[in-house]
């Protein structure tokens, strides 16, 4: 897992584009945990629907892992629909976010 705060910009803006240019890759978003996004390939208001929705999501999911575990922690979720699949990276401040179509 990455550690944001200590990558640079130049760093953060590499791996944007690397995950981005995959095949099937729909979006990319990089978002602190304040809910404001660093760097999205989504119009704004479909950005801020996805940083809402991963937000209270990373929340609840670190909870379930610490209540069955104490001693550890949420590293990555993978949601999966029949149209796209969402991964999400969370991080100590910020979660990188991907949506993926399904079909490919």
């Amino acid at each position: 897992m990455t550690d944001w705060t200590t990558v640079r910009s130049s760093d953060i803006e590499e791996t944007y584009n690397r995950i981005k240019g995959h095949k099937g890759v729909l979006g990319v978003i990089i978002a602190n945990h304040e809910g404001v996004s660093i760097r999205s390939s989504l119009d704004n208001s479909t950005t801020v629907q996805y940083i809402n929705a991963v937000k209270d999501l990373t929340y609840k999911s670190r909870s379930m892992v610490r209540d069955l575990d104490p001693q550890n922690d949420l590293t990555f979720i993978r949601v999966r629909s029949s149209k796209t699949e969402i991964m999400i990276a969370p991080d100590k401040d910020h979660n990188v976010i991907v949506i993926q179509n399904t079909k490919d």
